[in-house]
């Protein structure tokens, strides 16, 4: 099974983690977050990237989620990668996670399209109904 690595700041991955554990009625396995200080060295980080990556890879793979591009932590990610078997996506929602935890029993390429298609997905504007006159209800 996939593994699942958050790399967020402080609360942000283990309130992602509580979320999806609420909405599957459990929490999944081989999920973790890795809650991060900013101020940490690049060399630190990439360190404790990789201590987290060994114990979450069962050999099917990682998923690296971070909560943002361009953050020290997920530029520390990047130099981890292994096309096919490490990859990273940035800019972690809700409905991303949810996607992934229910669709990585798959290759990860393939789990990889279903998480960016449910993160962009998730996204809504939803529209105010209008009246028959076209105003606001």
């Amino acid at each position: 099974m996939i593994g699942l690595l958050i790399l967020a700041y402080e609360g942000v991955g283990n309130g992602l983690i509580d979320a999806a554990s609420h909405v599957l009625g459990k929490r999944p396995p081989r999920l973790e977050a890795l809650a991060l200080n900013y101020n940490e060295t690049p060399e630190y980080l990439a360190v404790t990237i990789r201590e987290k990556i060994n114990s979450l890879d069962d050999g099917a793979g990682i998923i690296i989620l971070s909560d943002i591009y361009g953050a020290s932590h997920t530029n520390a990610a990047c130099r981890l990668l292994d096309s096919g078997h490490i990859e990273l996506i940035a800019g972690i929602n809700l409905p991303m996670l949810i996607r992934i935890i229910n669709y990585r029993h798959l290759p990860i390429n393939d789990v990889m399209e279903k998480a960016m298609a449910g993160g962009c997905g998730g996204i809504f504007h939803p529209c105010v109904p209008a009246k028959p006159d076209g105003t606001p209800a």
